[in-house]
């Protein structure tokens, strides 16, 4: 097992592409870290970095005790696991396993011993004759982490290895990899674009958009304590809503305003973040998570109440979602933009989803209880949790009061 560090490690490819940029991580011996972003953030490049497939541009790496900038591989004593498999197709699954043992000349024993330890591990030992062909995508990719665990390298480094696995599937891998991680114990540094799996399976998550660190922390802090409007929206599932609110004063504490809503802000939660009060007569950008929302008939808090209409209502059983939309203009930041293509998807080529509305509403999602009986054009009143409510600078997207970006007051010299 084995620390790795990044010191402003910087990729540019050429015509002056930054697909890295400057990015500070030290990943812990044993730890499970997950590089989660949307499409093209670098995620993917710093990974083949720290395989040695990628030639850094800038910057120092380093595996265990070793600076590896300049090894080749072969030579760093990781062991990486593709999203394609990459199976021998004229191999059997044992002869899989053992191939990588057998190319460095590991005595026969051993490769018998660690690919009999993979096989049980993983639930091949009845598959062991078979060929890929023959096996399941799940059984494939199983296979290509028995051939990562043989090796009993110092890292593993997986690229999106759970994305052709259907739905089911990769829940089932998930708990999967959970499992291998605190049996074996081993440094591992996961890629993938999908937030739940970042969620459920690191150790701490680093975020990151256009090749920089936003963040990176547990997942629980990443949701509770976005340091920007980007991690606010890209984690979290629905999406935190967001939109413009005036900041004011009362008798209690404050009230956002915004459309013909009013939250308060209780004297308490002003108390727990006093930067808020520099705010006070100014516009910031206000976040809601879907699950700081209950019908107020059902909600187990207390809270300022919304009256919206319902326009979609999504039935999963445990909880309904609930789609409206308030009569304010989407946030315009950059982050927000950056939000909403991600969402568009890869296959919209304009970027754009389909609208749900008229123009200058912003869409809201709400999480209620399934025994709620709102359907869509009906009225709801909503109750908002307003202890959880996040707050952004209008300009710059940074989360208000958040440690990070807080400044260290200036001190007079003696």
């Amino acid at each position: 097992m084995a620390k790795i560090v990044l010191e402003g490690v910087d990729k540019i490819y050429a015509g002056g592409v930054k697909a890295v940029d400057s990015l500070n991580l030290e990943i812990v011996d044993g730890e499970f870290m997950v590089l989660v972003g949307p499409s093209g953030c670098g995620k993917s490049t710093a990974l083949r970095m720290i395989a040695g497939l990628e030639e850094i541009s800038g910057g120092t790496l380093t595996i265990g005790d070793r600076v590896v900038n300049d090894l080749p591989p072969k030579s760093r004593d990781i062991a990486m696991v593709f999203q394609n498999y990459a199976l021998y197709p004229h191999m059997t699954v044992e002869q899989n396993l053992a191939f990588g043992l057998k190319l460095r000349k590991t005595p026969k024993p051993e490769i018998a011993r660690r690919v009999a330890e993979a096989a049980a591990m993983l639930g091949l030992e009845p598959y062991l004759s078979r060929k890929p062909a023959a096996l399941s995508g799940g059984q494939r990719q199983r296979v290509a982490m028995g051939r990562a665990i043989v090796r009993e390298p110092q890292a593993f480094l997986m690229d999106e290895p759970l994305s052709n696995l259907d739905a089911k599937l990769r829940v089932q891998m998930r708990a999967s990899l959970n499992q291998l991680h605190d049996r074996l114990g081993v440094t591992t540094v996961y890629v993938t674009h999908d937030q739940i799996e970042a969620m459920t399976l690191g150790d701490r998550v680093a975020v990151l958009r256009d090749g920089r660190l936003q963040q990176v922390d547990t997942p629980k802090n990443l949701f509770d304590n976005p340091v920007n409007l980007f991690v606010a929206g890209f984690i979290g599932s629905p999406a935190m809503n967001f939109v413009t609110a005036r900041l004011e004063s009362d008798a209690t504490g404050a009230v956002l305003r915004f459309a013909d809503q009013a939250l308060t802000v209780t004297g308490e939660a002003l108390a727990g973040n006093p930067e808020l009060r520099d705010y006070i007569g100014q516009e910031i950008i206000l976040g809601i998570r879907p699950s700081d929302f209950d019908d107020a008939e059902y909600a187990s808090h207390e809270g300022s109440t919304m009256t919206v209409t319902a326009d979609i209502t999504e039935e999963l059983g445990t909880e309904i979602n609930v789609i409206f939309t308030v009569d304010a203009p989407p946030v315009e930041h950059e982050d927000a933009a950056a939000l909403a293509a991600d969402a568009a998807g890869e296959d919209d080529e304009d970027g754009v989803g389909i609208p749900l509305t008229g123009k200058n509403k912003s869409v809201f999602t709400a999480r209620v209880n399934p025994r709620s009986a709102v359907r869509p054009g009906q009225s709801l009143a909503l109750t908002v949790d307003t202890r959880h409510l996040h707050y952004f600078d209008k300009v710059s997207g940074l989360a208000i009061g958040h440690p990070a970006n807080v400044k260290a007051p200036v001190t007079a010299p003696a």
